[in-house]
């Protein structure tokens, strides 16, 4: 859901998020792209108010509703109205990505990008770095901004130098 909503952002859009982190969410706003809710079975009460409202002025209004949670939405800890409105949509349950196909992922990026990355640096990468693919993919994006501002190829030295710079 944050790279749904910087990619909204990038394009000059304004979105609802709400997270567990937002302790005081603000007022629904008809000029949003859409409604993000994270990580929903970790909303306290006022929380799940506010999700509630900003579902009911969404549905009002036409717009999309996305969230996300450790469970499908019926088995979720979360006042019944809300609980059934996150229910009413689509339900997907997502998988986290094996090391096989989290190497094809990134295989598949830096190959778009032309970027030629070798065994020995894609094992470095899954065996010092956060092996979740979100981080994976801004590594392989720091790493390809760093390779063309040194024009160097990306090895694991290239990786280690970077990382002594930043």
């Amino acid at each position: 859901l944050k790279a749904l909503r910087a990619a909204l952002q990038q394009q000059g859009d304004t979105v609802g998020w709400l997270d567990a982190s937002v302790q005081m969410p603000p007022e629904f706003d008809e000029r949003w792209a859409c409604v993000l809710l994270d990580d929903v079975q970790a909303f306290d009460a006022g929380q799940q108010h506010a999700a509630f409202n900003w579902f009911v002025n969404a549905q009002t209004h036409q717009m999309a509703v996305i969230a996300a949670g450790s469970l499908p939405p019926a088995d979720l800890k979360l006042r019944d109205d809300l609980r059934t409105r996150l229910g009413w949509g689509t339900v997907f349950a997502l998988q986290a990505l094996s090391e096989p196909e989290r190497r094809a992922v990134l295989r598949q990026a830096a190959d778009t990008r032309g970027i030629a990355l070798s065994d020995e640096v894609m094992d470095f990468m899954l065996t010092r770095f956060s092996r979740d693919l979100g981080s994976l993919m801004e590594l392989l994006d720091l790493m390809d901004g760093y390779a063309l501002q040194t024009q160097r190829a990306i090895t694991i030295p290239l990786i280690k130098t970077m990382m002594d710079n930043t």
